[in-house]
């Protein structure tokens, strides 16, 4: 123990009980979303854990379902770009960015430090999007 009584523990410790926990919370809302499967927020933790979990499929299932129940929600978009993103697929990200985009995100500078989009920086169309978005503010 070290002074204080906070307990220092090794990173890669550290690190596994981090990820049992995360794991427990999607175990946690798996089973709420069973029983509530339109719970928003639920279903939007949900997908950020399993995104975090390198469950990349199951965490754009989830993104799906939620521009399913929010169709007009700029962050719903956002993030299915990010999802589609981390699995390659960079074309369908790109079109939901810019789907987000046209509904009103705007913060540019989160979309270019996002490391979930990095694959995606080099696209001509990532480029035009950003000038556009940066052109209006």
């Amino acid at each position: 123990m070290s002074r204080g009584g906070a307990l220092s523990l090794p990173p890669e410790l550290e690190e596994r009980l981090s990820q049992l926990g995360q794991e427990f919370q999607v175990d946690f809302l798996q089973r709420a979303l069973s029983r509530h499967p339109d719970n928003f927020e639920a279903l939007s933790e949900f997908a950020t854990l399993l995104t975090r979990l390198g469950r990349l499929e199951e965490g754009l299932a989830a993104d799906e379902r939620l521009v399913e129940l929010a169709p007009r929600d700029p962050t719903v978009h956002y993030n299915l770009a990010c999802s589609l993103a981390l699995l390659a697929r960079p074309e369908q990200a790109l079109d939901a960015l810019e789907h987000a985009a046209a509904l009103g995100y705007r913060d540019t500078e989160h979309l270019l430090a996002d490391e979930d989009l990095a694959s995606l920086h080099a696209e001509a169309r990532f480029l035009a999007l950003v000038a556009s978005l940066r052109a209006a503010e």
